[in-house]
Formats: structure tokens, C-alpha cells, sequence
């Protein structure tokens, strides 16, 4: 039996995948959450095999969610679950530790095989997310700027468009006010912007920001 964890701040939509997971055979769903630190919590107590987290978060986002999950807890696996198949950042999630990488508009199917390959210790990455992936390598492909930040870089990028303060932004992420204004000035220079608003703006542009 997979005991499986389920992640997504949008109740409607842990709705629709507990009625697809609920057929999946020799599957169990041990806890639901809404945001990443309910994860971790919900990992520290029930040890599942697989975690399905979404991306875009309040409070602690699934990107470091998913790194101090597959840091702290070797035997659980991290699967992905993403709106858009161009989701600008593949390569800093999979560097974070996750196992799989899914869209939201994936079938049950996929979604079926995508658990029972991970939750042996194998590797998934949607169809459509990994021919987007690979456009993106070739000469001319529709690449990401935010391609260029690394996975802490990324990290404090989303909590930044999500208006957090450097100070509460280094309590969850348990570095200095002064560390986290460095990683914002090295985001802004990266990605060519001068502020926080234009750092919003660009994000919404390239799938960054869940608009919904």
C-alpha cells in the first residue's frame, strides 16, 4: 500500500484529486494540506511514501517545502503538480529533491503511473513537461530568465512577489535579514528588473505567479 500525502492550497483542487486518487488501487491518502509547512508536519507524522505538492503557496512554498522534505525524510518521494507545462523553473525543483513533475491537466493514468514509478524510487516527468523542457535546451528555445536563479534564489523570489518582508522571509527560511537582501539584490540584477513590482510583473508574465 502507497501512503500518499496530498498538497495544494486550493481546496477545490485537492477535491478533484482525491476522487482520482481514491481509484488508483493500493493507494492511501494519509493527510491533505494547504501549504507547505502543514507538509512537513504532515510528513513528520505519518512518513508517506509519496508527497503530490503544488508549487505556488502561502507561507512556504512547494520548492522549499519539497528541499527540506527530501532532505529531512530520504524514504519519502516528492512529486510535483503544476498549471502550466511551461512552468519557468523544472530545473530548480528537481535540484530541490523532487522525484516527479506533473501538470494539473495530466489523466489519472499518468497520474497512476507517475506514483507507483516514483514511490519505487524511479523518476517521472510529465509528457508535455518534458517536451517543453527539452525545446527549451535547443539553440532559440523558448527559454525562462528565471532559468538563471538557483533554488534559493528562486525560493526567496516567489516570497517576495507574494509581498513578504526580508524579515519574515529569513525567519522561514532561517537566514539573516541581511543574507535575504542579498539574494534580492542578486534576483534583481539577474533578472534585470530594479523593484519588487517589476519582479511581480515579470513573474505573471512567464507562469511564475498562480494567477487564479
Amino acid at each position: 500500500m502507497t501512503r500518499l500525502v496530498l498538497v495544494d492550497d486550493h481546496e477545490i483542487v485537492r477535491t478533484g484529486l482525491r476522487m482520482i486518487l481514491e481509484k488508483i488501487p493500493d493507494l492511501e491518502i494519509v493527510a491533505e494540506c494547504e501549504d507547505g509547512e502543514q507538509a512537513l508536519q504532515a510528513v513528520r507524522s505519518h512518513q508517506p511514501d509519496v508527497v503530490l505538492m503544488d508549487v505556488n503557496m502561502p507561507r512556504l512554498s512547494g520548492l522549499e517545502a519539497t528541499r527540506r522534505i527530501t532532505e529531512r525524510f530520504p524514504n519519502t518521494r516528492v512529486i510535483i503538480l503544476t498549471i502550466h507545462a511551461q512552468n519557468p523553473f523544472p530545473a530548480q525543483l528537481l535540484e530541490a529533491g523532487a522525484s516527479g513533475y506533473l501538470t494539473k491537466g495530466c489523466d489519472s493514468s499518468e497520474l497512476a503511473k507517475a506514483i507507483k514509478t516514483v514511490s519505487r524510487g524511479g523518476k517521472y516527468i510529465g509528457t508535455d513537461i518534458a517536451q517543453q523542457m527539452a525545446l527549451s535546451m535547443l539553440p532559440g528555445g523558448d527559454s525562462s530568465p528565471f532559468d538563471e536563479l538557483s533554488t534559493r534564489e528562486m525560493e526567496v523570489m516567489l516570497m517576495l512577489v507574494q509581498g513578504k518582508g526580508t524579515k519574515e522571509i529569513g525567519e522561514v527560511l532561517s537566514i539573516s535579514p541581511k543574507t535575504v537582501a542579498t539574494y534580492k539584490y542578486r534576483i534583481q540584477d539577474k533578472l534585470g528588473v530594479d523593484n519588487v513590482v517589476e519582479l511581480t510583473r515579470l513573474a505573471m508574465n512567464h507562469g511564475v505567479m498562480d494567477q487564479s
